[in-house]
């Protein structure tokens, strides 16, 4: 069916396209134009049309969401029959495409549960999702790093990994710090030592650099740095990103590191200003790095992380004062609930901190929008944050509702610069898409995926961002004026995005050993196969960088 979406101002950055046009599908892709007639036309006129987003980093999957449910139940609860970004898989679809979103990726699958994460992935509908591999903490890689063995050894492991969870690509948290964590330690930087196998993290950060370069995974590895959350994190990140020389990396959450300390002498004690200023100069020499943001939202939210070393910590701050620790196999992790205050001044600075990466950020297609849901807040404030990245009078009036403190201690009050729309495109669209190597999406051009969200023109882009007006999945339309339509096969549309990467038999051969050593249970029990999907076609393979 051939479908033209009429008079809508088209918005595509990777094009240089922002006026009133067409754009045309067919088949569930983006065409040429056609001198054909429809066979149906969706009228745009006053709307603005763009590619449909893409999530680069969000807890949608995994144990410890599960965890986190049953944890803080209360957090779920909604109006009867409303959906709730802390619910279920299907309240996540469902709030995603609402807001014109179409990809999704949880950033944080141990390979140990991937099939459990992979069977909730798939049961979230109308989007495409994927999960990033979790290594760096795990005793069979530390083993191999330890022993001195091979890059290629390092290589085909991490290749094992990706292809046995079916994953998107590979995410380091908090390189060796969850292993250095159950020998006593408090605090771990990159050049700071895990007892148990005398390698430092900067050690364990090359190791994996090189095997995703090696690997040509089209993401850049996935990295949580140490301190997250400390007064001098900026100083974890920025010795992180040097240590990268040149190859490509990516820094989650870096909200949570722009933290530059008061006091160097006592940065634990002294409190913190933001160092915004000083990540985003960084960002601008580095052209191999992008990061995510990881934006504060107030309210209540609970902390999700397999960063137990700070789970632990954070565990005080805990409220309401309920939380899990696990200290398991590889990472461990933690649910800390949390709640962020308007009113209170650090909260605040964390919301400042947040828009000023944003705003002075080199390059938006670098600089991709993330609440770390829930970590940071819901993924459902980000029709908000556009709202105040794109109006700085409303900006200026959130800040003065707020402590004097994130005032004086950012750059906030003084930046003048207002978002375009080809500027959140590049935000919540093309940057996303091309840091996850999705070359058939985040774009418009003839190929692309049919995956487009059309919106509204309006003032208040809290609203026009919120519900979208119209809403395509592979050319069909899943939301109709800002309601998910429920009901035929578009529902259903959306797939599992894993890498296809080979595994080497010898290092297949020998993981099985190892596991049946330490686990009494070999290979076989932790992969993800088609026959946990009866009946359904899950996922679909994307292909390495050539």
């Amino acid at each position: 069916m051939l479908t033209r979406i009429a008079g809508g101002r088209v918005v595509d950055p990777t094009a240089g396209r922002d006026a009133i046009g067409d754009v045309w599908i067919e088949d569930g892709r983006v065409v040429a134009a056609s001198d054909r007639t429809p066979d149906r036309t969706i009228d745009a006129t006053g709307c603005v049309v763009m590619a449909g987003g893409v999530e680069v980093h969000s807890h949608i999957a995994g144990g410890n969401v599960v965890l986190a449910r049953l944890l803080l139940p209360e957090l779920g609860l909604s109006e009867p029959g409303a959906p709730n970004p802390h619910g279920s898989g299907r309240d996540v679809g469902m709030l995603y495409a609402r807001m014109g979103y179409t990809t999704a990726v949880e950033p944080a699958m141990p390979p140990v549960n991937a099939l459990a994460t992979q069977l909730e992935l798939a049961e979230i509908p109308l989007l495409d999702r994927g999960g990033l591999c979790v290594m760096g903490n795990d005793d069979q890689l530390l083993g191999l790093l330890r022993d001195r063995e091979s890059r290629d050894a390092v290589r085909d492991l991490v290749a094992l990994n990706v292809a046995t969870a079916r994953a998107l690509g590979v995410k380091v948290i908090n390189a060796g710090g969850a292993d250095a964590f159950k020998d006593g330690a408090v605090r771990f930087s990159l050049d700071d030592e895990v007892p148990a196998y005398g390698l430092t993290s900067r050690t364990i950060l090359n190791g994996l650099l090189d095997a995703v370069e090696a690997l040509k995974v089209p993401h850049p590895l996935h990295v949580h740095c140490s301190n997250l959350g400390l007064p001098g994190a900026d100083d974890s990140l920025i010795e992180t990103l040097e240590a990268a020389e040149g190859r490509r990396i990516h820094f989650a959450h870096a909200q949570f590191y722009a933290y530059a300390a008061l006091d160097k002498d006592n940065p634990l004690t002294g409190g913190f200003m933001s160092a915004a200023p000083r990540i985003a100069e960084a960002l601008a020499r580095h052209p191999n790095a992008t990061l995510d943001i990881g934006q504060v939202v107030f309210g209540q939210t609970a902390t999700i992380s397999l960063d137990i070393l700070r789970q632990f910590s954070g565990r005080k701050a805990a409220s309401p004062r309920k939380w899990i620790v696990n200290a398991g196999d590889a990472e461990g992790g933690g649910i800390v609930p949390f709640r962020y205050r308007d009113r209170g001044p650090t909260s605040s600075l964390q919301f400042a901190i947040g828009l000023e990466l944003m705003l002075l950020s080199p390059d938006p297609e670098r600089t991709i929008l993330t609440t770390d849901h829930p970590n940071g807040g819901p993924f459902t404030a980000y029709p908000r944050i556009l709202h105040l990245l794109m109006n700085k009078e409303e900006r200026d009036r959130e800040v003065a509702a707020h402590p004097k403190v994130a005032a004086e201690r950012s750059s906030l009050p003084g930046i003048e610069r207002e978002y375009t729309f080809t500027e959140v495109a590049q935000l919540t669209r093309s940057g996303p898409a091309k840091l996850l190597g999705l070359t058939d999406r985040g774009h418009l051009r003839p190929g692309a995926r049919a995956d487009i969200a059309v919106y509204r023109d309006q003032p208040d882009r809290t609203a026009m961002f919120a519900r979208a007006h119209r809403v395509l999945k592979d050319g069909a339309v899943i939301v109709e004026d800002g309601e998910v339509v429920s009901d035929g096969p578009s529902w259903a549309r959306g797939r599992t995005l894993s890498l296809a990467l080979e595994a080497d038999a010898g290092m297949a051969r020998r993981t099985d050993a190892y596991l049946q050593g330490r686990f009494g249970a070999g290979l076989s029990s932790f992969s993800v196969p088609d026959a946990a999907f009866p009946g359904r076609h899950v996922f679909e393979a994307i292909p390495c960088r050539t």
